[in-house]
């Protein structure tokens, strides 16, 4: 594996001009037949000297590739990623404005292709995780613990978060026994369909066979610190599968099984954790580098934070208080 200094690459997720949110269409590459995992698709860019910052890598890379000019970006995610030869750090911009029209200057064929289309197999390995990026949103409500509300209480609350655009909730309740574990998931992730919003449970490990023989519909599952540091493989059919990170430890771990997403906490104090030690968004921006897939922030944080998670290489944050019906 590799192990010297990670090479830098700006990335362009070029967003069509005329493309709805529903129906995102991203412009792509294809890397020549020679060069380093050759043939296949990517995400225009290029490597970043050591007298440009990223936006001006991105900007020179753009216009060198694909003879457009960058005119509005933001960033997407960082993301690392270890080739036996080399490992590459990607720094990925959304591109939401720019000017010319896009062609391959250096004859590779270019093209647009909606977001839901996207197979990460026509990709280099580093590129999956921006396709992960591109489908996850920006905000993830964890649920507090249900046994704090009435069940239908529970579920208008969950209802309310969802009416505000949220598309991703974790749904953990920890002091709940099994049975009513099981009912609770299936009502949370029924309204979660309704409102085309993924839904990952976080439950004992050892439930997952039941919960999947039980029909009880979701998007994939969740692993706390402790299970991921025992667990070797993941059964197939688990969906979408995310993790609680605490260390640089832990993200080898997300990274050696190939996860989904994970979580990253804590980045500022909590009221369920008060006088805890605090990761900051410097040493928050440290671990993310060593991650091989989309990142949330968690701990301490509103859709107020998203700029800072941004541009500290996450995909956004996740939050319990921050995003429970009193705090919206």
């Amino acid at each position: 594996m590799a192990t010297c200094a990670p090479i830098e690459v700006a990335v362009g997720v070029v967003l069509e001009r005329s493309t709805t949110e529903g129906a995102r269409r991203v412009l792509l590459a294809r890397r020549p037949e020679h060069s380093h995992q050759g043939g296949k698709w990517e995400f225009p860019g290029g490597k970043r000297e050591p007298s440009e910052s990223i936006v001006e890598a991105l900007g020179r890379e753009l216009k060198e590739e694909l003879d457009i000019t960058v005119l509005a970006c933001e960033p997407l995610i960082r993301v690392r990623h270890e080739y036996p030869e080399k490992t590459v750090l990607l720094d990925v911009w959304t591109v939401t404005r720019f000017k010319g029209t896009p062609h391959g200057r250096e004859g590779q064929p270019v093209l647009w292709k909606a977001v839901a289309e996207l197979d990460p197999v026509d990709f280099p390995p580093a590129n999956r995780a921006i396709i992960q990026a591109l489908r996850l949103p920006d905000r993830c409500l964890i649920t507090p613990d249900a046994y704090d509300y009435r069940f239908g209480e529970f579920i208008d609350q969950v209802e309310t978060v969802l009416r505000t655009g949220v598309r991703l909730l974790q749904f953990r309740s920890h002091a709940m026994p099994r049975p009513d574990y099981f009912k609770l998931a299936r009502e949370v992730s029924a309204v979660a369909a309704d409102y085309r919003a993924d839904c990952i449970l976080n439950a004992p490990f050892a439930w997952w066979p039941d919960l999947i023989k039980e029909g009880i519909p979701l998007s994939g599952f969740h692993l706390t610190s402790g299970t991921l540091r025992e667990v070797d493989r993941l059964p197939e059919g688990m969906g979408m599968i995310s993790a609680a990170c605490h260390t640089g430890a832990d993200i080898k771990l997300a990274n050696r099984l190939g996860l989904d997403f994970v979580y990253l906490s804590p980045v500022k104090p909590t009221a369920s954790h008060a006088g805890a030690g605090v990761l900051g968004w410097d040493n928050f921006k440290a671990l993310v580098e060593q991650a091989a897939m989309p990142v949330y922030a968690l701990g301490g944080l509103t859709p107020a934070d998203i700029p800072d998670a941004r541009r500290a290489g996450a995909q956004g944050i996740a939050a319990i208080r921050g995003l429970w019906p009193k705090n919206i």
